[in-house]
């Protein structure tokens, strides 16, 4: 999967691997919404929608847009996605897995983890206002959500930061084979064996922990009530693990370089946080960390004049839906003071994100913290890294330089 060589026609052109374009893919997703709002890409047998509406059409719609053959685009075959991973799953399935987890992140138990979020932001941004520069991925951004979800599924301390550089080897893409590669399995197969051997652990001695949830939680199917088999409580637990770590790391990467480009609006952050609400969901809006699903049409569709077959891979671009001009006015523009209905960096519809509001909450402590502590950074954006995968997009690297006046 080598990028694609840069543009010799006028024809509009994106595939997900391209890093190149990765880089900044604005322009070319404004051009696909233009021009080709149901786009072809014979070279990686993918259709892709940019749209909002449809976009948001599509997500709402699991009977036309399966989500059953994978949601990923080097993962989606012909046959359903074997195994119980419940985005891989579409209702009535899903709906009763999605019951049974949405148990773990009930209102009274995400507000129950604002102290403990809170006083990590405030030991590592602390440490990171007195070295002056460092890091804001590997010295904060990163560690916050990796704790937070290990320690709500109950990881043991000690193996918490192995777990998240594993996370990390996950998402590695490689030039020929996207994200199924050697380092992507062996980091994968590492963290499976872990898992396992906690859950495990949990059948044995529960705990008062998510994992332990998990072995002793109960689910109605065709033979009746009864407890999720290792490989179902497995699923879970993995997904959550992965989900829970980096689509919040990458929106904390995107929210400081974001910000140290608009010093105004960090100010006016800075001076009244009861602005980081809106903030927080203009963010998701304007820079999407989980810009791209995927999804298997059941039966042909036919938008804009051109018919989709059925049994295609489609790309639903959330990011591009961010920028649709056609739902926001001026949507290039960063507006912490916008006023909006909704977006859909979550997703929408069944697919909605189980842990939204643990990932609103991460956000919004996170950034009130760091605005009371470092109300003002450089970004040395020459040194900043991307990460670049064809499901995740954000930053791997960001160098941070705190100004003097802080």
């Amino acid at each position: 999967m080598t990028p694609h060589s840069t543009q010799t026609t006028d024809a509009v052109y994106w595939d997900p691997y391209d890093t190149a374009i990765d880089d900044d893919p604005y322009p070319v997703w404004r051009r696909l919404r233009d021009e080709a709002p149901v786009y072809r890409n014979d070279r990686f047998d993918f259709w892709a929608l940019s749209r909002f509406a449809d976009v948001e059409a599509a997500s709402r719609d699991h009977r036309t847009f399966s989500s059953a053959h994978g949601t990923v685009l080097e993962l989606m075959t012909p046959e359903p996605y074997p195994g119980s991973m419940i985005i891989f799953k579409d209702p009535p399935e899903h709906t009763r897995l999605r019951a049974l987890v949405s148990k773990a992140f009930t209102p009274g138990r995400v507000r129950r983890l604002e102290g403990d979020v809170r006083r990590l932001c405030a030991t590592w941004l602390e440490e990171c206002r007195a070295a002056g520069r460092f890091d804001f991925m590997a010295d904060f951004a990163a560690k916050l959500p990796a704790t937070v979800i290990a320690t709500l599924l109950g990881v043991p301390e000690a193996d918490r930061e192995r777990m998240r550089h594993l996370i990390d080897q996950v998402f590695h893409l490689d030039p020929e084979t996207g994200m199924v590669n050697p380092v992507a399995a062996a980091a994968q197969a590492e963290i499976g064996a872990a898992l396992r051997a906690e859950l495990e652990e949990r059948i044995r001695r529960p705990r008062d922990d998510m994992l332990s949830d998990l072995v002793r939680a109960e689910i109605d199917d065709a033979e009746g009530r009864r407890r999720l088999t290792l490989a179902e409580a497995f699923d879970f637990a993995s997904l959550l693990i992965h989900a829970g770590t980096e689509t919040v790391a990458r929106f904390l990467g995107n929210a400081a370089v974001i910000l140290a480009a608009h010093p105004d609006q960090r100010a006016a952050l800075a001076a009244d946080p009861g602005l980081v609400p809106g903030a927080v969901e203009e963010l998701l809006r304007y820079e999407a960390p989980s810009p791209v699903q995927g999804r298997w049409t059941t039966t042909a569709v036919r938008l804009h004049g051109t018919e989709i077959p059925a049994g295609s891979k489609v790309l639903l671009l959330t990011a591009s839906a961010g920028r649709d001009e056609r739902k926001y006015a001026d949507p290039d523009r960063f507006d912490i003071h916008r006023r909006f209905d909704h977006h859909v960096s979550f997703g929408f519809g069944v697919h909605f994100c189980l842990g939204a509001a643990l990932a609103r909450l991460e956000a919004r402590v996170a950034l009130e913290e760091l605005l009371s502590r470092i109300p003002r950074w450089d970004v040395d954006l020459a040194a900043a890294r991307r990460m670049h995968t064809s499901t995740v997009r954000g930053w791997a690297s960001v160098p941070v330089q705190v100004s003097r006046y802080s």
